[in-house]
């Protein structure tokens, strides 16, 4: 990969994925450079559908097809707005034969975005993930090419489906203001009497805590299958990924602190914050080795023993700060 075009990719990440980019830098090499190029190619695209004042749907499905058929070789990254990226992207997928499904699912995705902006159930909510998370954690898996890859693959779903959760989650108030979306099922909105015009006003009551109570849940259950296949990845990545782990479900811990309140402000990580838990985990790391032991002592997601409920967390101690 011409060097120039992966600096590219990587100031799209340091600029754009604070988070992911702390994470990214603590995986070897031969990962990290690809770790940028795939970030940055996620961006692009992403980029095409989350315009508050974007251009009308028809030129957006272009630009998509654009970007698309640049991504699977079929014209030259030249004819495309953004040449580095997509030059990167293509010499990506060819050494590491990122196949042309893969591709498509993430593209098609990404069209869905323009056309569908709530999710009656979570299974709905699940097939769009399919593209815009799993197929990102697909990729990365086929980078690191792990040498029990079927075993490593489930888990890796569960993990980019927790991850894009996280964000969810986090980004209730952005979404259905800036874009006029809803991640949140429907069917959960309606179990507790929640409607989209509360979410637009902000009023944060018990209702709305019992939804994100139970979709912290259910991405915290992710959590667990996510992170139980981490082990299975090469030695030299597993704590780069798990980092990543940590610091996305420690969004969960900020929701949580301010009483589930994601409407009036969007949570965020402080540098501090991150750094913080950067050192914690790697100091439980060294002492273990043992990847799930480290994410359940450092992270704000619980270890589920016998007779708890998907509900119960526990701090570990852990001071709070807000971020």
């Amino acid at each position: 990969m011409h060097s120039d075009n992966i600096q590219t990719s990587k100031s799209i990440q340091q600029e754009t994925g604070r988070t992911f980019h702390l994470a990214t830098r603590l995986l070897p090499e031969r990962i990290r450079h690809p770790t940028y190029v795939m970030y940055a190619f996620f961006r692009v695209a992403d980029e095409v559908v989350d315009q508050t004042d974007g251009p009308p749907p028809t030129v957006q499905h272009e630009q998509l097809e654009v970007i698309r058929e640049a991504a699977l070789g079929n014209i030259d990254p030249a004819e495309t707005d953004h040449e580095a990226v997509m030059a990167a992207f293509q010499d990506l997928a060819e050494r590491h034969d990122i196949s042309e499904e893969t591709i498509n699912v993430f593209i098609d995705a990404m069209e869905m975005d323009i056309a569908q902006a709530r999710y009656e159930t979570f299974e709905d909510l699940r097939e769009y993930m399919g593209g815009s998370a799993v197929a990102v954690g697909h990729m990365m898996t086929e980078v690191m090419d792990p040498p029990q890859k079927e075993e490593a693959l489930p888990h890796a779903t569960a993990l980019a489906e927790a991850f894009q959760l996280s964000n969810f989650l986090r980004d209730v108030r952005e979404d259905i203001h800036d874009y006029g979306r809803v991640y949140l099922p429907q069917e959960t909105l309606d179990r507790h009497g929640v409607t989209e015009e509360q979410l637009a006003d902000a009023e944060v009551d018990d209702a709305f805590r019992a939804v994100m109570q139970e979709e912290l849940a259910r991405t915290d259950e992710l959590y667990r299958e996510g992170v139980a296949g981490i082990r299975y990845l090469p030695e030299d990545c597993q704590f780069g990924v798990l980092l990543a782990a940590v610091l996305y479900a420690d969004h969960h811990r900020l929701i949580r602190d301010r009483g589930y309140d994601v409407l009036t402000e969007t949570p965020d990580l402080t540098r501090r914050r991150r750094l913080w838990l950067l050192a914690r985990t790697w100091w439980h790391w060294r002492r273990n080795g043992d990847p799930e032991a480290t994410f359940y002592t450092v992270s704000a997601v619980s270890e589920r023993g016998p007779g708890e409920t998907p509900t119960d967390t526990h701090s570990h101690g852990q001071p709070t700060w807000r971020g």
